[in-house]
């Protein structure tokens, strides 16, 4: 079974290590997780709205300048560069790096994420992934949560993804993916939106989910 899972909530504990990244470049005293906060927010609204494709480091770029902007600060450019360089340093969460050579020993296990190539190959997920099952808003030509995506994704053979976001479920479930959601912290589910077919806590707890799956 090919199996994806996010890159940026599933996988890696973006607002630990990008918050850590954004303090150390901001005026001193600035909320490192208020700060991801709102540039997170601002980096998915431009994913979503804007009409065309950029690469994700553009849309970040754009995001960060308005968080700066919004403050009144200025080196929004450079702020972004560290933010980018950063990358290799956001840790994984703790039962990723045993989870996804055990899950590979029975699955064929990938990422779906809007990232671009190079910065996914930075991540500390790289290692645990071959290089062409990690399907990119790069490779896709689309972002999260356009339908789109996820039914390229599908006809790349995905059979199963593994988000934690509210968006990610969602435009999954509505895209008609078989969807096994793992509860991280500071996601929820859309109350609004379909429910996913299983989840878990940890990812460890994957290959018994998927061989519940009909």
């Amino acid at each position: 079974m090919f199996v994806t899972i996010d890159l940026f909530s599933a996988l890696v504990d973006s607002r630990t290590g990008a918050g850590a990244a954004l303090a150390a470049v901001a005026p001193v005293g600035a909320d490192g997780g208020e700060l991801y906060d709102d540039w997170d927010a601002r980096n998915k609204a431009s994913q979503r709205d804007l009409p065309g494709w950029v690469p994700f480091a553009e849309h970040c770029r754009r995001a960060l300048a308005g968080t700066w902007a919004a403050r009144g600060w200025s080196g929004a450019d450079e702020a972004t560069a560290a933010l980018l360089t950063s990358l290799p340093d956001w840790p994984l969460w703790p039962d990723v790096e045993s989870a996804l050579p055990a899950l590979a020993r029975e699955h064929r296990v990938g990422v779906l994420s809007n990232v671009d190539d190079a910065l996914l190959a930075r991540t500390r997920v790289a290692p645990l992934v071959a290089e062409q099952d990690r399907l990119t808003s790069e490779r896709l030509h689309a972002y999260k949560p356009a339908a789109l995506l996820y039914r390229r994704a599908v006809e790349a053979g995905v059979q199963v993804h593994v988000p934690a976001s509210a968006r990610d479920t969602r435009g999954a479930l509505e895209a008609g993916m078989r969807v096994v959601r793992v509860a991280r912290p500071g996601h929820v589910v859309d109350p609004t939106g379909p429910a996913p077919d299983v989840v878990v806590t940890d990812l460890r707890d994957l290959p018994a989910a998927l061989a519940g799956l009909s």
